[in-house]
């Protein structure tokens, strides 16, 4: 079976959206390589280091927030 990444990371990008506090952080209890990969996607900010949460660009917010719709909130609601 080839896994598709790039749905993955969609996915993820989308659940860091129910994390959200201080507007732009999330928490980072994602897979380690799904959160590299949206790094290098200039969606976060580097994910490495000490703290519990990532920092998401201003273009991984907008992204985010319209995959969670996307894939998370039920049509006609």
């Amino acid at each position: 079976m080839e896994i598709d990444t790039d749905k993955i990371d969609d996915a993820v990008l989308a659940l860091l959206c129910l994390t959200l506090h201080d507007k732009v952080r999330a928490w980072k209890g994602h897979d380690w390589d799904a959160l590299d990969r949206l790094y290098r996607k200039g969606m976060i900010y580097d994910p490495v280091g000490k703290a519990k949460s990532v920092l998401l660009t201003d273009e991984g917010l907008a992204a985010s927030r319209r995959l969670f719709e996307e894939l998370f909130v039920k049509s006609g609601a």
